[in-house]
């Protein structure tokens, strides 16, 4: 196993997809389906990286962002964001909030495994 990856995803598919891949390549992923359940689901479990999508019920991505970084256990754990929000600035915000590296959605099959590897190599 290389490592354990947690997601933050609402959406089956996005969740299914990015699953699917990142088992195939050998780490163990968990997944919560809001941004509280992932904070919990992070402290619990101590995560290699987090994979977090913005668009969340109940508390979006900026906060959980910002949430997970004031925990000093998580404070080195890298938080990816994976996302469909790609206008002017959308980027400079969400690393603003907290996050390390920055995804854009529909992910690409042919190269998401490695995007998620730069930053996960890092930690």
């Amino acid at each position: 196993m290389k490592g354990k990856l947690l997601l933050i995803e609402d959406n089956e598919q996005n969740l299914y997809m990015m699953r699917f891949l990142l088992e195939k390549r050998g780490y163990a992923v968990m997944s919560a389906a809001n941004g509280r359940e992932g904070i919990q689901m992070a402290l619990d479990q101590n995560p290699q990286a987090i994979l977090l999508d913005i668009q969340l019920p109940e508390m979006d991505g900026y906060a959980v962002a910002a949430e997970l970084k004031k925990h000093e256990q998580l404070k080195q754990v890298p938080i990816i964001a994976v996302t469909s929000y790609a206008m002017l600035g959308d980027r400079e915000k969400i690393l603003g909030a907290g996050a390390d590296g920055y995804i854009e959605k529909p992910i690409d099959p042919e190269t998401f495994v490695e995007e998620v590897e730069k930053y996960v190599k890092r930690s």
